[in-house]
């Protein structure tokens, strides 16, 4: 399997044009702030921290440093327009079990850099041993949803009134999962290990 840092970064195409993908760190936080503050606000509900914070990011890296999280970072003509996250917690009782976090701008919609950012992270995945992926959000987020199903993820529940926004309306979470050594041991299988 070909270690995330030797991957990156790499230029992919999407619809429209190319971007530059790569692993995030700390040097790219006040491009990242800058790129969620241009977010819709319901687009950060899923989200356990509210990213707009400047000390929200911080905590951001100092995980990355500490091997918790790998972020992805998506940039045309040197703005970010998506990034994506594994987040990990070896220490918990699902240290098989890592949670994908993907955020595309509205520039970078409909062009498929969500796909792209979701197999770029899934390959991280592989990279890491984990055996399992959770994704999660708004249930009204129809578009992403349909992405994640078309990548192999499927409902596993829905977490009613879960998140509340800033007008204080609470909204539903649908969790959506992947089985990741399932997928690896079909590629084994039929020798395509080159592509993980």
């Amino acid at each position: 399997m070909t270690a995330p840092a030797n991957r990156y970064p790499r230029t992919v195409q999407i619809a429209d044009g190319e971007v530059s993908v790569s692993l995030m760190t700390r040097a790219d936080e006040a491009d990242l702030l800058a790129f969620a503050q241009g977010l819709p606000v319901h687009d950060l509900l899923f989200l356990r921290r509210d990213i707009t914070h400047p000390k929200v990011l911080s905590a951001w890296s100092d995980g990355i440093e500490g091997g918790s999280i790998t972020s992805l970072i998506a940039r045309e003509a040197g703005a970010i327009i998506g990034c994506s996250a594994v987040v990990r917690d070896e220490l918990s009782f699902s240290p098989h079990v890592g949670e994908l976090r993907v955020l595309v701008s509205p520039r970078g919609r409909d062009r498929g850099l969500g796909r792209v950012l979701i197999q770029e992270s899934f390959l991280v995945a592989l990279t890491l041993g984990l055996e399992k992926l959770i994704a999660q959000m708004t249930v009204d987020q129809k578009g992403a949803i349909t992405v994640f199903e078309e990548m192999g993820f499927s409902a596993e529940a829905l977490l009613k009134e879960h998140v509340r926004d800033p007008s204080g309306g609470k909204h539903d979470l649908v969790v959506l999962s992947h089985d990741v050594a399932r997928f690896q041991a079909q590629m084994e299988a039929y020798g395509l290990t080159e592509l993980i």
